[in-house]
């Protein structure tokens, strides 16, 4: 095995190209966000483990059953447009913003050494998820940011080889998870751009 990151698909390794986002790929990259929120082993956080599984396998589903019309995301949506349901595309507009969440709290974590984790998240959560929820959401949302484990223990888990091999250097952690912090500020970016554009709602 190895340290946590190089275990997951990184977003930065996510095929772009003139048709859009590599849907597999990117889907791919968005169960190790799944994977870093159970790293963090926080029973609060099981209700965002559930809505990013629940909403990867609507996204999911629907490139099984068209995968010819859904190779990226933007195909996908635009493809389904033409039905009745459009369950990957509000599944996706949902995924989207937990990953705006994740992308914004580990962001600010990266951008402030000092920052507790748990500040981190609620910041991120203020910025982007929370904006979405009503009341009785954002307070057991809350509740999740008060039980972020401290910011050491967490870049230690980042670093630690689970099968006890040697872990990384905390240089080599920051350089690792800034590159995956890019990857999916640049995806998230360009789908928010796609969904404003096309009118599918906000991201």
């Amino acid at each position: 095995m190895a340290p946590f990151l190089r275990t997951v698909k990184s977003f930065a390794d996510v095929p772009i190209t003139d048709q859009g986002i590599d849907t597999l790929a990117f889907l791919e990259a968005s169960e190790g966000v799944v994977r870093l929120f159970k790293l963090l082993e926080n029973p609060a956080f099981a209700p965002v483990v559930k809505d990013l599984n629940g909403n990867i396998t609507k996204v999911r589903t629907r490139y099984l059953s068209n995968p010819a019309q859904s190779s990226t995301l933007e195909l996908l949506t635009l493809n389904e447009q033409s039905e009745k349901k459009n369950t990957a595309t509000e599944g996706m507009m949902w995924l989207f913003r937990g990953l705006s969440f994740t992308h914004q709290a580990l962001h600010t974590a990266q951008s402030d050494p000092k920052i507790e984790l748990s500040k981190a998240f609620e910041k991120g959560y203020s910025d982007s998820l929370g904006k979405h929820h009503n009341f009785i959401v954002r307070g057991v949302f809350s509740l999740a940011m008060t039980a972020c484990p401290k910011r050491n223990d967490f870049y230690t888990k980042l670093a630690a080889d689970p099968d006890g091999g040697p872990s990384v250097a905390s240089a080599d952690v920051n350089e690792e998870l800034d590159k995956w912090l890019q990857g999916l500020d640049k995806i998230v970016a360009q789908m928010r751009k796609v969904y404003k554009e096309r009118g599918y709602g906000e991201i």
